[in-house]
């Protein structure tokens, strides 16, 4: 498989100075398979410029969603190919709590956008329930789900093809003050020796217990979770939008010298393709 990261912010995009190492956009990542299948993970700012580069493919386009935010889903009406005539889109919405499922495609309509969902060329298909489902297949890949610790609810995703495993996590509380919906030994089982673990950090310590209940996790929870999963690679997204790179950068380079031995970890730069190695 093959990993592109198109947007690693959270909540809001950030432009500037202080945003150039990292990027600033918001939650999308663009999986291949071996086999030239592809899955696209969030629909944020970063899909506009993916959707410029799938406008000279003609391949359907199967998207996945984790939630309804307006961070995982506000680059869609911006994203190409679904003003390309009869180009098949199909999308998975995450198991959120409410009934606005669809929100994907209702944030074009009303006065909230000038073209509506309705007049798209393209061809949309929506699907709300898949991902109440605990496994799926979508092209060549195998996929497992687990509802995430969030407001509102949502969904995680493993991708299972190639004989790896992709774990795409965000955004989700590992410690909530009230239950989790889903356990730290679930969560284990769930990323267990992923190759590829992408998971939301976008809170510190020091950011606690102002932002306890907001949805996100800390660093050093997901740096725990990773560890006793076996996982291989640690990827962090959600980037906090007030976090400038210089403050990501210099606490990336710690935690990989604390860890250098024990799991390798980056902090997901827009742009970045990962490419895990090919296994038998």
């Amino acid at each position: 498989m093959k990993i592109t990261f198109y947007g690693v912010r959270g909540s809001t995009p950030v432009s500037g100075e202080d945003s150039l190492v990292l990027g600033g956009h918001t939650s999308c990542v663009y999986v291949t398979s071996n086999k030239g299948d592809s899955l696209i993970l969030d629909s944020g700012t970063g899909i506009v410029a993916l959707g410029k580069k799938l406008l000279n493919t003609s391949d359907d386009i199967n998207l996945l969603l984790t939630h309804n935010h307006w961070d995982h889903i506000q680059g869609f009406p911006f994203f190409l190919p679904i003003y390309q005539e009869n180009r098949h889109i199909s999308i998975v919405t995450g198991n959120v709590d409410y009934d606005d499922k669809d929100a994907i495609l209702t944030q074009m309509s009303g006065s909230t956008h000038p073209v509506k969902y309705q007049d798209l060329p393209s061809i949309i298909q929506l699907d709300t329930e898949l991902a109440k489902q605990d496994a799926f297949s979508l092209a060549s890949f195998e996929i497992t789900t687990q509802p995430l610790s969030h407001p509102d609810g949502g969904t995680a995703y493993c991708l299972h093809a190639d004989n790896q495993k992709v774990a795409y996590v965000t955004d989700n509380e590992l410690s909530p003050v009230s239950p989790p919906v889903t356990s730290w030994q679930e969560w284990l089982a769930f990323i267990d020796q992923a190759d590829v673990l992408i998971h939301d950090a976008q809170y510190l310590e020091k950011d606690m217990p102002l932002k306890q209940g907001w949805g996100h996790s800390t660093v050093d929870q997901v740096v725990e979770l990773a560890l006793q999963a076996k996982v291989k690679r640690l990827y962090f997204i959600s980037h906090d939008p007030a976090r400038s790179d210089h403050e990501l950068l210099a606490l990336e380079a710690t935690l990989r010298t604390k860890y250098q031995d024990k799991l390798a970890i980056e902090f997901a730069r827009e742009g970045t393709q990962v490419e895990l190695p090919n296994t038998v």
